[in-house]
């Protein structure tokens, strides 16, 4: 493939901006409609769930709390003391009277029913999503970076009359709505923690019942009601998702649709890794979004536990410490943040070396399948990496967005355990594709789970053709959704007729060459100075070109170290720092294995940061591609007629 279209693999307009591939057709069968499937399972149909007394969450729950032997199940702290434990049966048994209390308080037991939950992770969170499960009761997260407009639509959209908040503040914002009229059909707010007498007669003046998380459990358990568990088919959540345009969208996520998606990751892992009873999980990754829910699902199938963090991302290393995890699910940006720390640490060329040297040393191992933690470069440089996470991590699951194939290599080498790499969205309601044990290597996000089949459709307009093994990346399995809440429009365009759901990104078959603009980005991140970054390529031009804001905390002393003085403003807009950007920039592409066409030729010093303000990232911090496009054309244009 040539240049022009390498590049044209980066240049993802209407489509996202994955490009990533999938790894090795080895792990996968062709049927005659191009569809590819994994190599991993007991027979020719798609995986619908692993155990038969595990159909639905509600079973899945029920299991955990018979093999476990009523252990440890939810774990929460103070600061600086250690770990508090809620079993199994407390857990189930909170749960059910939560949800009596829910049905003392008319909500009903059946899947018309939806439950908003506004909170952070915590053990509540978990107590409330089991509590509707137990009653059949649909969950409805709602999460801060909606944004108050976003929050309001989704309660009016999904005639919510019930919200279970964390905060008292929380509470405040949901009643403004009401008074304003916004959200006329929420009738109840629960509170998990304490709140002020005034609050309760703010909402009596405007027809909401303030209560207490604790009153209403108090409620169910003197009235309690025989669980009416769900069946598989039915609705259990409904995810909205943030896009990049409009209202968000209500993804209607069944019970089985999330069985079938966990499933196909322990089908992938049995034989490596399987999850155990004495397995433990940091949850700290939003609850509200799918990726954290699956991982969480697997963890309580087997009757392990998960500690939650405090809720302050700056001390999620003094809770691992305290908590020792052995489960990770991690975002690239965190991996991102861990790597650098530990070269920042190797402050001198000679300890960079040392430490590069141990690394590779490593790496070879893990190439040939060896992963351990007690060799000698662990005890002379990785251990304390290692302690710092807790000491007992086994496997790191990553998703969300494209990783760094340099910072996964090394990660996978320093920490001594299993990184997993996976792509899906929330609409296959997790992940669609994940690496297979054994593959090591980086820069692709493996092969299809044994739960999905997955295809790749032409993109004529795009000059995207599948007989080049390139296309729009298609679903199709019990994971996929059913559909967006009372959006049949939206729902026609996700999904055909046929059941294959339209990710709107591109993909390729494959290892190969090919690099996201995002994988880029994540690199050039990594830069001092940098502190956002947005790569773009044309598919007419021969090269790519970026925006850069830099951090202004930063810039300013690393500028001086190199003899460029002025304000920040100044510095924006100085030749001679920008030419110096650009070569730190470049200087890491190669790093991390660049290839000349994947470095980018020229950029624009951009003073004012991406934000949700200015319309360039969605309320949950991703850009807005199409959105960064269009406000710098000017400057895009510019950078390409400079640099011909």
């Amino acid at each position: 493939m040539q240049t022009q279209e390498i590049l044209r693999m980066l240049r993802l307009p209407e489509l996202g901006d994955l490009g990533q591939f999938f790894r090795s057709l080895s792990a996968t069968t062709l049927d005659s409609g191009g569809a590819r499937r994994s190599v991993i399972g007991d027979g020719p149909q798609l995986l619908t769930h692993y155990y038969d007394d595990a159909r639905t969450m509600y079973e899945v729950f029920r299991r955990g709390l018979s093999i476990s032997g009523n252990g440890p199940c939810l774990g929460f702290r103070n600061p600086k003391k250690p770990y508090q434990w809620l079993s199994y049966q407390e857990v189930a048994d909170r749960a059910e009277f939560l949800g009596s209390g829910l049905l003392q308080h008319n909500c009903k037991p059946c899947t018309d029913q939806f439950i908003g939950i506004f909170a952070q992770n915590r053990p509540e969170w978990i107590i409330t999503e089991l509590a509707c499960y137990t009653y059949s009761m649909v969950v409805v997260p709602l999460y801060d970076t909606l944004g108050p407009g976003a929050v309001r639509y989704i309660i009016d959209t999904a005639d919510i009359s019930t919200v279970i908040v964390d905060k008292p503040q929380k509470a405040v914002v949901l009643l403004e709505h009401v008074e304003r009229k916004e959200t006329p059909g929420l009738k109840l707010i629960i509170l998990m923690e304490p709140f002020e007498e005034a609050l309760k007669d703010r909402g009596q003046d405007c027809g909401v019942v303030i209560k207490s998380m604790q009153a209403v459990e108090d409620c169910g358990q003197r009235n309690h009601h025989v669980p009416v568990p769900p069946k598989p088919s039915d609705l259990s959540i409904v995810c909205f998702t943030s896009g990049t345009t409009g209202n968000p969208k209500g993804a209607m996520l069944t019970h089985g649709n999330v069985v079938a998606d966990f499933s196909g990751f322990l089908k992938v892992t049995e034989k490596v890794i399987f999850p155990r009873q004495d397995d433990v999980l940091i949850s700290f990754l939003p609850l509200a979004h799918m990726f954290e829910r699956v991982i969480q699902s697997v963890v309580y199938c087997h009757g392990g536990r998960v500690g939650f963090f405090q809720g302050d991302i700056r001390l999620l290393s003094d809770d691992m410490k305290a908590l020792c995890p052995t489960i990770f699910p991690v975002v690239p940006r965190l991996l991102n943040r861990m790597y650098d720390k530990i070269f920042s640490q190797a402050d001198t060329s000679l300890k960079r070396w040392l430490l590069e040297f141990a690394a590779k040393r490593k790496q070879a191992e893990v190439q040939s399948g060896i992963i351990r933690n007690d060799s000698i470069w662990d005890e002379l440089f990785f251990h304390k990496i290692q302690a710092s996470l807790g000491g007992c991590v086994r496997m790191i699951v990553t998703g969300a967005a494209p990783a760094s194939p340099t910072v996964l290599g090394f990660l996978r080498a320093a920490l001594g355990c299993q990184v997993y790499e996976g792509y899906g969205q929330t609409e296959c309601t997790a992940g669609c594709t994940f690496t297979t044990p054994g593959d090591w290597t980086s820069g692709h996000v493996g092969a299809p789970l044994p739960c999905n089949h997955i295809k790749l459709v032409d993109v004529k307009e795009l000059n995207y053709w599948t007989s080049k093994g390139e296309g729009e990346i298609c679903v199709r399995g019990p994971n996929v959704f059913k559909g967006y809440l009372k959006d049949p429009e939206r729902t026609k365009e996700a999904l055909d007729d046929d059941g294959w759901l339209h990710t709107g990104d591109i993909g390729k078959w494959l290892p190969g060459e090919y690099i996201a603009p995002e994988m880029i980005e994540n690199i050039y991140i990594r830069s001092e100075p940098v502190a956002q970054m947005y790569v773009h390529g044309d598919s007419l031009k021969a090269f790519l070109v970026g925006i850069v804001v830099p951090d202004p905390e930063v810039m300013p002393s690393w500028a001086q170290k190199r003899g460029i003085e002025g304000t920040y403003a100044e510095l924006c807009t100085n030749k001679e720092l920008r030419k110096a950007i650009l070569e730190d920039m470049v200087r890491l592409g190669k790093e991390s294995g660049l290839h000349s066409f994947e470095q980018v030729k020229a950029i624009h010093i951009h003073s004012d940061m991406f934000s949700v303000q200015n319309g360039l990232l969605t309320p949950t911090l991703k850009a807005k591609r199409p959105e960064l496009r269009e406000y710098f054309k000017k400057q895009i244009e510019e950078l390409y007629s400079i640099s011909m």
